[in-house]
């Protein structure tokens, strides 16, 4: 019986690998820009999103961020217990959860706002201009095309 060697693959040439790789510099990088405040990529994506659409229902706000529903609500739990945002009963649909920004939220918010900057910014450094337009022109391709393979896709790449 002849056995075959494994495939020697080499994991760096993987595209799967290198985007968790980014995802986690991506983290590490807007961490240390915004650690300070106390605020992960999540929360900022969810606070980002409800100071847009003040208003908006938890369930929209999952579909937006690319969140499931149980992972959303303990981020909204946490935005909440923080004074960040507050839950409130659609008058219309009385099971339904509108979200806004605390005066406090909106304060926080406003802070990160330029650390995230930052932290894009330095994500970006070693790209030239014009290298960054085509990044992202594929980046929000391969996102968009492949969103419905998503745990949890986003309304927002439909």
């Amino acid at each position: 019986m002849s056995t075959t060697e494994p495939s020697a693959i080499n994991i760096d040439l993987q595209p799967g690998h290198a985007i968790r790789r980014l995802h986690q510099i991506s983290v590490g990088i807007f961490l240390q820009e915004a650690g300070e405040l106390g605020i992960t990529p999540v929360q900022y994506a969810a606070l980002q999103t409800v100071g847009n659409q003040p208003g908006i229902d938890q369930r929209t706000l999952a579909r937006t961020i690319a969140l499931d529903a149980s992972t959303t609500g303990g981020v909204v739990d946490r935005l909440e217990a923080r004074g960040w945002l507050v839950r409130r009963t659609a008058p219309e649909d009385r099971r339904a959860r509108q979200l806004a920004l605390t005066p406090t939220g909106q304060a926080l918010l406003a802070e990160a706002v330029p650390a995230m900057l930052r932290a894009q910014d330095q994500i970006l450094a070693p790209l030239t201009e014009r290298q960054r337009a085509e990044f992202m022109r594929l980046l929000n391709l391969l996102v968009t095309q492949n969103n419905e393979m998503s745990r949890a896709p986003s309304e927002a790449t439909r």
